[in-house]
């Protein structure tokens, strides 16, 4: 199964991906996170960690460098450094 997800991702990397363009807010990547995750943690506790990684895509987290975890656990979304610097004044 992991192998199958990884196959689509790739292809999703290599098909789809140039023709929508660099949108991501991370480094990696979602898509080179999701591979990552599932080559790591296998399908559903990876697929997990990409699905939650995909619903921190937003302009609420800062972005940034989010490596996947070496120990299964859900990473927090960080407000973004203009949100933090708006409460403290």
């Amino acid at each position: 199964m992991s192998r199958l997800i990884i196959f689509l991702l790739n292809l999703y990397k290599r098909f789809v991906s140039p023709l929508l363009g660099q949108r991501c807010r991370f480094y990696p990547s979602c898509s080179d996170y999701a591979r990552v995750a599932v080559a790591r943690f296998g399908p559903w506790r990876g697929g997990l960690l990409a699905w939650w990684r995909i619903l921190r895509c937003q302009p609420l987290c800062s972005g940034g460098n989010d490596p996947v975890p070496k120990h299964f656990h859900l990473p927090r979304c960080h407000a973004s450094t203009r949100d933090a610097v708006n409460k403290e004044h």
